[in-house]
């Protein structure tokens, strides 16, 4: 999302061993999540346990920042390193609002895989029966529908009075309402949703570790302990360890399988005392993968959102600099959502050496 207000700002040119330096940093950020997301695509498309509606919306995260990767950083480096556009108004024009709508439908994807966490974690067993390949599409097509809301409005407008100067491809901060409404649906409100979802994910997580002191009182309800693991297969919420899911989620699908899971009665204290130190484990493993997530999604993109609020409603203004960086601040989240969605997984793991086995014996 390229966003400056450089009416007085004066082109200055970088020395060459600058340029070379910009150029081959912002290159390798590029080729690396054109080759991750790529891999996290392929490895769903050829991989049929991956094949599952949480996945989906990975898969179409993946596609989103492979776009931003392919249209928008390579010609992002092109305009920072000439220091002056020279591609015309109407490639301009499609720049920024592939830009901002790719930028936004990724931000918007992050949100919609915490509810779809949240609702599997929440209420596994009514929806695992709702969480299907047409759900995960209709969610998807809902993402892209408010992301081209959000990009289309300047369209209207902006650059029409400059033509005539090909030498910039901005988009003016002259519209308070339109710069609120932007920023808050791209980003503050998703942010807001994300943080309370993750939040009530873990608060249900610590709720079923506290379950776990009293799951001695299940030994005897092994009918209630079958139907459970009956409808956790079912639901795919996974409570067997042979099940992988690429949700971080798991971590706590597993304790609340192990809380609906009695063992024999000879075996209460030894299982209690093991299971109790697992949950504790899992528990901690997946707070740290939550806060990687929320932690690298913020570091991200807060910085470069505050920036347009604050430039927007005229507090102060922005180097092209600093502007340059905020910028790719947030494209490096495109950067390290593949790992982050992925690398916990072990389906995801195999996928990939599949994938490398492949290309090493073509």
């Amino acid at each position: 999302m390229k966003k400056m207000n450089c009416t007085n700002c004066t082109i200055k040119s970088k020395p060459v061993t600058e340029k070379m330096l910009i150029s081959l940093t912002l290159a390798i950020i590029t080729i690396l999540t054109t080759v991750l997301n790529s891999a996290v695509i392929l490895a769903i498309c050829t991989t049929k346990k991956l094949h599952q509606p949480a996945n989906y919306l990975i898969c179409s995260l993946a596609v989103t920042d492979f776009l931003v990767a392919i249209l928008v950083m390579p010609l992002s480096i092109t305009y920072i390193v000439m220091d002056t556009w020279t591609l015309g108004y109407v490639i301009c024009e499609i720049w920024l609002s592939v830009d901002m709508t790719c930028c936004t439908c990724s931000i918007l994807h992050l949100c919609v895989i915490a509810l779809d966490r949240y609702w599997a974690i929440t209420d596994a067993i009514e929806y695992a029966r709702k969480r299907t390949v047409k759900r995960a599409g209709i969610m998807i097509l809902t993402v892209w529908t408010i992301s081209v809301f959000i990009s289309i409005p300047p369209l209207f407008w902006r650059n029409h009075h400059n033509i005539n100067i090909p030498s910039k491809c901005i988009i003016q901060h002259d519209h308070l309402i339109y710069t609120i409404y932007s920023t808050c649906g791209a980003f503050y409100i998703p942010l807001t949703l994300i943080l309370i979802l993750y939040y009530r994910i873990y608060h249900a997580a610590k709720n079923l570790y506290q379950k776990r002191g009293s799951s001695r009182h299940l030994s005897n309800r092994s009918n209630d302990s079958q139907n459970s693991f009956a409808h956790c297969k079912l639901t795919q919420t996974f409570c067997v360890s042979e099940f992988s899911t690429s949700d971080p989620t798991t971590e706590f699908e597993k304790m609340n399988a192990s809380v609906r899971t009695p063992p024999y009665d000879n075996d209460i204290d030894i299982f209690g005392d093991r299971q109790q130190q697992i949950s504790s484990s899992r528990e901690r493993k997946a707070a740290r993968i939550l806060g990687l997530i929320l932690g690298a999604f913020i570091l991200s993109w807060l910085p470069f959102f505050i920036k347009e609020l604050v430039v927007g409603i005229q507090l102060c203004t922005v180097s092209p600099e600093v502007a340059d960086f905020l910028t790719w601040l947030g494209y490096v989240n495109s950067l390290v959502n593949p790992l982050l969605y992925t690398s916990f997984n072990d389906d995801f793991k195999l996928a990939f050496k599949k994938l490398i086995r492949c290309k090493e014996h073509s």
